[in-house]
């Protein structure tokens, strides 16, 4: 196998060198300017049309210094293969079709529907529960696909129906690759519930050493709840965070995994965020290929995604963080799901990882950024 990869490595290498001896100067500093930019796999349950998970991706499609090598689907917010479809159509719509999605998990690696309903009968209602929300909120929900329990189904999109087909890889096998490909250079951008994330790393103990970090948006710590419903939830359950409750042991896993350098972005400097409906109204007045969908299909969230995309993107809007040993509550109890975390050094010693936990932003600047790459034109690529 080490002869094989060798040849394959030498063939690339020769490979290159010659294209970019025939291309010319030109060429090579496009190459040059390919190389220079920060890369990214975004790794999200994106269910849409538009909201926070899709306008995190398009945050990282309109950055000119990011070049995004694929995007990764679990099932969280929504099914997979629905979340699948709806990632498709955006790319379509922002005119970066070239860009590959690779479906992954379809369920959570031990929890399940009817296991979350019977914590439910136990130990009290969740307010939310992604693919498995039978009753949604009246917040925001107004152009969700109501609830079905066919994982593989995919209901028809208002922003139309996709013509391209999602890679024939499976995300697992991308992210392993990925991190192969470019050892130490490739950030993992994970937006949803961890279990793509935890599948590789227990497929392949070499990839979260490999890759050059990971940042994700999860977890709750002692949030302040803001002036919005959407907050209410973290009231009476100050710990728990939707992405980490759906698939607690992935969470668990992941947060285990000898990663270079780990970026928490959990609830609490969320609560102070929203996209208001005017901003929506601006955004539709931009110059990008999708602000248009983006102002028939907006809806107001707190901007729990977006936030974790801009922490990447310019870590001087963080104002307030802290190093903490993080881990996740996996026990069949009252607490599970919830986010655990110690001083450094003071932990229990089953391997956890030192992680920057982000408590606040500059939101002014956050919803500034925001606004910008969403309103400029698509950058070229």
């Amino acid at each position: 196998m080490a002869n094989i990869l060798f040849d394959v490595a030498l063939a690339s290498t020769v490979l290159v060198v010659t294209a970019a001896l025939m291309l010319g100067p030109a060429n090579d500093c496009r190459a040059a300017d390919a190389d220079a930019r920060r890369k990214v796999i975004i790794d999200q349950d994106a269910f849409g049309p538009a909201g926070s998970n899709i306008q995190a991706i398009l945050l990282l499609l309109q950055s000119k210094d990011v070049e995004v090598l694929g995007i990764t689907i679990p099932s969280g917010d929504g099914w997979r293969d629905e979340e699948v479809s709806h990632t498709l159509r955006l790319l379509e719509i922002a005119q970066r079709a070239e860009i590959p999605v690779y479906p992954g998990a379809v369920f959570p690696l031990v929890n399940t529907q009817s296991r979350t309903k019977r914590w439910e009968a136990l130990y009290g209602k969740l307010f939310y529960k992604g693919a498995w929300t039978e009753e949604w909120p009246a917040e925001g929900a107004v152009r969700r696909t109501p609830y079905h329990a066919d994982p593989y189904l995919v209901p028809p999109s208002p922003a139309g129906q996709p013509t391209i087909q999602p890679a024939h890889e499976s995300a697992f096998s991308f992210l392993s690759r990925a991190v192969r490909e470019f050892p130490g250079q490739v950030t993992i951008i994970a937006a949803g519930p961890l279990t793509n994330i935890a599948m590789t790393s227990r497929l392949d103990p070499q990839f979260s050493s490999l890759a050059k970090e990971l940042v994700f948006m999860g977890g709750s710590f002692n949030p302040t709840p803001a002036d919005n419903p959407f907050a209410a939830e973290y009231v009476n359950a100050t710990r728990r965070e939707f992405n980490m409750r759906f698939d607690p042991e992935a969470a668990s896993i992941v947060l285990h995994e000898p990663w270079k350098k780990i970026t928490e972005v959990p609830i609490d400097p969320t609560t102070k965020t929203f996209f208001k409906a005017e901003f929506i109204r601006d955004v539709s007045r931009g110059q990008a290929p999708f602000d248009a969908y983006l102002g028939q299909f907006g809806q107001s969230f707190p901007m729990w995604d977006e936030l974790a995309v801009a922490v990447w993107l310019d870590p001087s809007i963080v104002t307030r963080s802290k190093t903490l040993l993080v881990d996740v509550d996996t026990s069949f109890t009252a607490g599970c799901g919830d986010t655990l975390s110690w001083a450094p050094g003071e932990g229990p010693g089953l391997g956890e990882r030192a992680v920057n936990v982000v408590f606040e932003v500059d939101v002014p600047r956050l919803e500034r950024m925001t606004l910008a790459l969403l309103k400029a034109p698509t950058p070229p690529h």
